[in-house]
């Protein structure tokens, strides 16, 4: 995207004033969103966007700047202008960047068979429309259907004064689908998405019917919800999107950074039990075509499966580049950023709790009053100490031993770091839910998942 004499020609302006490290990010996107909403089209919309983000090093600060073009005239000013910053904080050593630059590796590989790009319009807007009439069919109680494809095609380049570079397309897909209820004056949402770091292949018309249906039967399922109970009950998480609860109570406590801020519980745990035996936490971007998936992170570091807690022990923090120096670890490959306009720091990708051997049907069997919940909505945590209040969208009563009535207006209310100490079990089936993640004033796209897990006890606030 550069050549290299470039490159070493802008890193030698940022490390003039004595910086101990200094970084060059170029991205090239080409997005796409198209919308139905009401039965109809309603927007559609394509852009490109570039442009380079500079960082550099000095002492304990961090210097960034970014600018919307990658031609040199541009790059070289924007360089002068951070390497000029730097100098008022004093002086460092001076690197060597005569040294050839090496390309990092990655085993990181995927084939894209259908570019976004080259996918017609009308053909977008016929998925969207079949969409709609799918969940219009399943059951005429459902009035209303919003659904959208977003998609992104990239060019990424990574060079640094450590001597390593690394170049990566990336493509990602995006299906979202929504559906409301109505019932007697009641009204019910569900909703389902359907996405992936691939091409427009993923969106064939088996797995959009399929979420399309499961939106539909959301909604109209919770039309005959009674009021959910109250108080300590156990409660059995379903799959995949189940996993947002560790996402946000736990995951974002093992971010390095919330370490060094000390502004995380797990603070001194590496090497400790802060989970029962049951529960073994992974990171891994390099799952195939998963939503939160990559060859390389925001900093070039290829990307890597990272076991963050082994059968209840914590076993490592997230890192990228700059928290992993300073607390002598390895990097994980998890220096994220939203856009070249983003400095990078320490983000999830695909974080799920990994399966064990029991199934579904014994987790519920093992509960004689409790709650099942299999979908959630909005919810509001404190990533400091892990305090969570979590709205269940799709939950049932578990009475007996089985799953029997739709339940509304429950809410789980506790602690990350507690709950992890009560996941009594896990199940074997193991499923993964796309989404957004924000952080610092940026998104990135990642992935929660789980299998089916058993909690003791949970705080449920109802309204019965």
């Amino acid at each position: 995207m550069i050549d290299k004499s470039l490159a070493i020609k802008i890193l030698d302006v940022l490390n003039s004033p004595g910086a101990s490290f200094s970084e060059i990010y170029i991205q090239k996107s080409i997005s796409n969103s198209i919308k139905l909403e009401d039965g109809k089209i309603e927007n559609s919309n394509s852009g490109f966007d570039s442009g380079c983000g500079l960082r550099m090093w000095k002492g304990e600060s961090t210097f960034y700047g970014y600018v919307d073009s990658i031609e040199e005239k541009r790059l070289i000013e924007a360089a002068g202008i951070l390497s000029a910053a730097g100098k008022s904080s004093g002086r460092g050593s001076v690197l060597d960047l005569n040294k050839d630059i090496a390309a990092s590796r990655s085993a990181y590989d995927v084939a894209v068979r259908e570019y976004p790009s080259k996918t017609q319009t009308a053909s977008k807007k016929k998925i969207l429309m079949d969409i709609d009439g799918i969940c219009r069919h399943f059951d005429k109680r459902i009035i209303q259907v919003t659904a959208g494809i977003s998609d992104v095609e990239q060019e990424i380049y990574t060079v640094n004064s450590f001597g390593k570079s690394s170049y990566q397309e990336a493509v990602k897909v995006f299906l979202s689908v929504n559906t409301v209820a109505k019932k007697d004056g009641e009204i019910r949402t569900g909703y389902k998405s359907l996405a992936g770091t691939a091409g427009f292949e993923i969106l064939d018309m088996q797995s959009c019917r399929m979420a399309a249906e499961q939106a539909a039967e959301i909604a109209v399922t919770m039309l005959d919800a009674v009021d959910a109970p109250s108080g300590e009950l156990p409660v059995v998480i379903g799959p995949a999107f189940g996993g947002v609860i560790f996402h946000e109570a736990c995951g974002h406590g093992l971010e390095a950074d919330a370490v060094l801020k000390d502004a995380t519980v797990f603070k001194d745990s590496t090497g400790k039990k802060i989970a029962s035996a049951a529960v073994t936490a992974i990171d891994d971007s390099t799952i195939p075509y998963h939503w939160g998936s990559y060859k390389f992170d925001g900093e070039g570091i290829p990307s890597q499966k990272t076991v963050l807690i082994r059968e209840g022990i914590l076993e490592s923090f997230i890192y990228d580049l700059r928290t992993s120096l300073k607390m002598g670890r390895e990097p994980t490959g998890n220096g994220r950023r939203q856009s070249f306009r983003h400095i990078p720091i320490p983000r999830m990708s695909n974080t799920y709790i990994a399966p064990a051997g029991n199934k579904k049907e014994d987790l519920i069997s093992s509960v004689r009053k409790g709650i099942y919940a299999k979908e959630f909505a909005g919810g509001q945590v404190d990533p400091a100490t892990g305090d969570f209040v979590f709205g269940i969208s799709e939950g049932y009563l578990i009475e007996g031993g089985r799953i029997t009535r739709p339940i509304k207006g429950a809410t789980l209310i506790g602690n990350g770091p507690e709950i992890l100490k009560k996941i009594e079990a896990v199940a074997d089936d193991l499923d993964f839910a796309p989404g957004f993640c924000g952080k610092q004033g940026q998104s990135v796209s990642n992935e929660v998942g789980q299998p089916t897990i058993k909690v003791s006890s949970i705080t449920v606030g109802g309204t019965g």
